[in-house]
């Protein structure tokens, strides 16, 4: 039996798991933004067999977050870098490290320290919040159909289908 697809369903996290494919690609991008690029420091650091990276490189390349480059002088060499689509994947992975530090290692436990460049400082904890800047909970927002909802979505935010 293959791995669900979530293509056909109505949801911007079933959407963004999609494009992403499994925990290997998050990894992936993850070493991209610590500025790795080659196929082989990507194998070598991840311990990933060169056939699920093959096919999680290319998933990623399909999907816009990675530009597959040849930088090759003499032959071909090709490196993988972040497009600007992947870039914007920077508050998601900070987001997962926030929540596993809090939750999984605990506060004074955390494997990696996140600071300004400029400044130095640790970056703040994300946060969702009104247009005013107060922290929101869950209790705090609601969820309503979109201008792209399909009438299943409708029924389960709510909304009457029209």
């Amino acid at each position: 039996m293959g791995r669900k697809r979530f293509a056909g369903m109505q949801c911007g996290i079933a959407q963004a798991l999609e494009a992403f494919g499994d925990w290997w690609s998050l990894l992936i991008v993850r070493n991209a933004f610590f500025g790795m690029r080659r196929f082989a420091d990507f194998e070598r650091d991840l311990g990933i067999a060169k056939n699920i990276l093959t096919a999680r490189l290319a998933h990623l390349v399909e999907h816009g977050v990675l530009e597959r480059v040849d930088v090759g002088t003499v032959g071909r060499r090709f490196e993988y870098r972040l497009t600007e689509k992947g870039e914007a994947l920077l508050p998601v992975l900070t987001a997962l490290r926030e929540w596993s530090d809090d939750w999984v290692f605990g506060r004074g436990n955390e494997p990696a320290i996140v600071r300004d460049r400029r400044t130095g400082k640790r970056i703040p904890k994300l946060r969702v919040t009104d247009a005013d800047g107060r922290v929101l909970g869950r209790r705090d927002i609601r969820m309503e159909p979109g201008p792209g909802a399909d009438d299943a979505l409708k029924r389960l935010l709510g909304a009457r289908p029209r």
